[in-house]
């Protein structure tokens, strides 16, 4: 029996220690603030988030654009950053996720657009042709002013000036004709008119002439040592042919005009995030020093144990008495 009570009185000390140690890790204030965070809690002050809220309210990771400058007002309760993106590009990859940074943590509140246009210009010659009746420099210069205004293909504009060592005349094309030319040539002296002494073709500024027509003129009889002579006849004989000949029609005229052309462009889209900062409360000062709280459950809680176990010695020691007395009686 009393061995029996003896075991009773262990194995309820046994049962009670660890729960006296959990109920005193529950209440403690001063836990594993690791464990804090898995039940979902946040320290009071510390700033300091748990995994699953900092995961959603941290910087974003995955950013297509990156601020191209970044100011801060004096007070620091503002900060703008600044992102030059192209038209072509989109502005949702600007992050607008808060952020905490020196003492303030900083929220969101605009995001301006702005439009910077650019003047954009380049060096250009632009080459220019016209025709001309005539190739004489002093005509064609007439056709050329000094200054022209241009425009180019993609929409940039300026005025150019002539440049005078660029300017070429050539014939812009030929064209041939053909005309009629003649010559006369006249035989005297002949003995009858007779078409055979005429020739029948004749040799004119290197062109061949054919005999055309011919006219016979009749001299007078004359007589010599008192014997009677005939008539002689004189042949005017016309010859005819073409000759072929070519001209200009006309004068191409070319020449480069020089210059700057410009345009005002809208190449760049200036984005301006704006954040509000707002101070955070000061972190608790967190010392080395052993804690000296004192905690009433090591105490009570093993005091209620021993005086639970001599209860129940007590009780077992009761129990044997009177067994032994009513041994006595019988």
């Amino acid at each position: 029996m009393k061995r029996a009570a003896a075991l009773c009185a262990l194995a309820l000390i046994t049962a009670l220690a660890p729960a006296a140690l959990a109920a005193d890790a529950a209440w403690d204030p001063h836990a594993n603030p690791a464990q804090r965070f898995a039940w979902g809690e946040e320290e009071q002050g510390s700033g300091v988030k748990p995994c699953l809220q900092a995961g959603l309210n941290g910087a974003d990771f995955a950013t297509t654009s990156y601020p191209t400058s970044v100011t801060r007002s004096g007070d620091g309760t503002e900060i703008r950053k600044i992102y030059d993106l192209s038209p072509e590009d989109d502005p949702a990859g600007i992050p607008r996720s808060g952020f905490e940074q020196e003492g303030f943590r900083n929220t969101l509140t605009d995001l301006l657009r702005q439009e910077a246009p650019e003047l954009e210009s380049r060096a250009h010659t632009e080459t220019v042709s016209l025709e001309s009746p005539r190739k004489d420099m002093e005509s064609v210069l007439a056709l050329l002013p000094q200054e022209r205004a241009f425009t180019t293909e993609d929409g940039l504009t300026g005025t150019l000036s002539l440049k005078l060592d660029t300017v070429r005349v050539e014939p812009a094309g030929y064209c041939s004709a053909e005309r009629e030319v003649s010559a006369a040539r006249t035989y005297p002296n002949l003995a009858g008119q007779d078409a055979s002494y005429i020739p029948k073709t004749i040799q004119e500024n290197g062109r061949t002439l054919t005999l055309q027509s011919v006219q016979w003129l009749a001299d007078n009889s004359a007589s010599v040592d008192g014997y009677a002579l005939g008539d002689r006849f004189t042949a005017s004989a016309l010859y005819t042919g073409t000759a072929s000949s070519s001209y200009v029609t006309g004068y191409t005229v070319t020449a480069d005009y020089t210059g700057t052309v410009s345009r005002i462009a809208l190449n760049k889209v200036r984005y301006v995030a704006v954040f509000e900062g707002v101070p955070l409360a000061p972190e608790p000062v967190i010392t080395t020093e052993p804690d000296r709280t004192f905690r009433w459950a090591y105490v009570l809680i093993p005091v209620g144990a021993i005086a639970a176990a001599g209860g129940g010695i007590g009780l077992a020691l009761l129990l044997k008495r009177r067994n032994e007395c009513e041994e006595e009686s019988e």
